[in-house]
């Protein structure tokens, strides 16, 4: 199973109970900091690694969705690389048989790889002060960060292919990452997980900023690379707005994004572990950041999932909670659908709880917001967001997020209107046995790669 948190009561007016019981997580051999909170696992330079909980800038949450094992993993490592003012944050969603080791993996593994590579830097994120918009040094700072999180991505990527206790054939992973230092965020996505910025417009109103882009197959750029290495992409006939990548001979495997860790039957066809990275400098205008899996992304718009969030009460909260509306908006929006699993993070950006500051600005939430809007410090990722095929979906809609009381999942809420929306396109192929292609050429392969390592 992946990161989880144990049951806790909610009041009738939607204000959630004071105390959170975790369970004591279960991990390779680590030091446990006994002066700390049981979930607070001491990790590399010292650093506070939870995968679940909460502490005063982090909330976390994960929940199992009906198609069997939770493959959804998340990790978050406070003092990062032994700098107290360094956050890292992670959310990873697997896929395939074997996903859910993939994602548990990953999530071991890849937070150390980034913080020995990252200690060993010359230059830190205190030089980057625009971007490298309008200083050449800052420019070649954002280049030594992202260099250096690309080579740990593919270094990553490289010791599973050789991992011989995970069977990542046709099994991987997406990665969305945040390492926050100071008023910096370094964002590198590998998939379609994603990541949301809450900010305040010019009219101090709530605006959500999309970090990331959904890394799939029908963007131009990743299904040119993806056609230049012999791959194919193309949706079937039950799901056309669904396009997948498939091997040039045999209609297999049919993976629906265009960058994952594992997948190594695609791997020569044009799936990557290349990250795309991107920048943001933060200002006293930008809120929290969430990060979740598409469970999560494929019901709830960006502007409900931030009105959710700050509408919380007490912050240690706020992941829980929109874990919890976004299984109601699944059961709510498609009832003939299995629930996809969740896992959220929210970084919060500032001391003072957000509904303290604003309870005005948050009482209701409103679900006429439904437009993404990207960040232009994406703009690294050089892609045309017009070649984006877009899929329409209806918002849900909740008649009062001030008496909304939080109900067990396995009921169907009363104050959400119910739609006969059919599933969205791609969620009935999972249930759907799939033909796997044979592993004898990845085993041969993986002799090969590691004997030439040797």
């Amino acid at each position: 199973m992946g990161a989880c948190c144990s049951k806790d009561p909610y009041h009738r007016e939607g204000v959630v109970a004071e105390t959170v019981e975790e369970n004591n997580i279960s991990r390779q051999p680590a030091v446990v900091d006994e002066g700390l909170d049981d979930d607070i696992i001491v990790a590399d330079y010292g650093a506070r690694m939870r995968l679940h909980g909460a502490s005063k800038y982090i909330s976390m949450y994960s929940q199992q969705g009906r198609k069997g094992v939770n493959q959804d993993a998340m990790t978050v490592w406070e003092e990062f690389i032994g700098d107290k003012d360094m956050t890292y944050c992670g959310v990873f969603d697997g896929h395939g048989p074997y996903g859910h080791k993939v994602a548990r993996h990953i999530r071991d593994v890849l937070p150390s790889r980034l913080s020995y590579a990252l200690k060993a830097l010359p230059v830190n994120l205190k030089c980057c002060n625009n971007g490298g918009k309008n200083n050449p040094g800052d420019d070649k700072c954002l280049s030594s960060w992202e260099s250096t999180v690309i080579k740990s991505f593919k270094e990553m990527d490289q010791e599973l292919s050789c991992d011989a206790s995970i069977d990542s054939f046709c099994s991987g992973c997406t990665a969305v990452n945040v390492v926050k230092k100071g008023d910096h965020l370094i964002i590198a996505n590998l998939g379609d997980s994603r990541a949301v910025l809450c900010t305040r417009d010019q009219q101090n109103n709530l605006a959500p900023v999309q970090l990331t882009v959904d890394l799939k197959p029908n963007i131009a750029s990743e299904a040119e690379r993806i056609k230049n290495c012999k791959g194919r992409v193309f949706a079937l006939e039950e799901e056309p707005e669904v396009f997948r990548i498939w091997m040039p001979e045999e209609d297999c495997p049919g993976l629906a994004m265009a960058r994952a860790f594992g997948d190594f039957c695609l791997k020569e066809y044009g799936l990557t572990s290349v990250p795309q990275i991107s920048y943001r400098k933060l200002t006293n205008e930008d809120e929290f950041v969430v990060l979740a899996t598409d469970g999560v992304w494929d019901v709830l718009s960006n502007q409900e999932v931030i009105q959710i969030v700050a509408s919380t009460r007490k912050r240690s909260m706020a992941a829980k909670v929109l874990v919890r509306y976004a299984v109601r908006a699944w059961r709510s929006k498609y009832p003939g659908s299995k629930i996809d699993d969740c896992a959220v993070v929210c970084l919060f950006l500032k001391n003072q709880s957000l509904l303290v500051r604003t309870n005005s600005d948050v009482s209701r939430l409103t679900a006429n917001h439904t437009e993404l809007t990207v960040a232009s410090e994406v703009s690294r990722a050089s892609l045309n967001h017009s070649e984006i095929a877009a899929v329409p979906r209806k918002p849900i809609l909740v008649k009062n997020v001030e008496n909304l009381e939080l109900l067990d999942p396995n009921n169907t809420p009363d104050d959400v209107e119910e739609t006969s929306t059919p599933p969205p396109l791609g969620l009935t192929r999972v249930t759907k046995s799939v033909r796997l292609p044979p592993a004898n050429d990845f085993t041969r392969k993986k002799i090969e790669y590691e004997a030439v390592k040797a």
